[in-house]
């Protein structure tokens, strides 16, 4: 992510599985004071769930997390590393 970062003002961030965009996108303005454009969410693939319907047994994955990448206004930047 560190060169989408610079290039196109994305940040990705592991984020709790049941959290959607609108409370991914107000923690991130909350937490880091800025201007956020745009959220993505991608489920990661973990245990397998299955369920019996009228047609048979229907099995498919839940994701243990998701991964959110954020996109951020034109002038602003999130720097992970000040506090160190």
């Amino acid at each position: 992510m560190t060169g989408q970062s610079d290039k196109y003002h994305r940040y990705g961030f592991y984020v709790d599985r049941r959290a959607n965009k609108l409370e991914i996108k107000d923690a991130v303005e909350k937490t880091y004071n800025v201007t956020v454009t745009n959220v993505r969410t991608l489920n990661m693939p973990g245990k397998v769930k299955r369920r019996t319907t009228r047609a048979g047994v229907r099995e498919g994955r839940i994701g243990k997390f998701k991964k959110a990448v954020v996109t951020l206004k034109e002038n602003d930047t999130i720097d992970f590393y000040s506090a160190i």
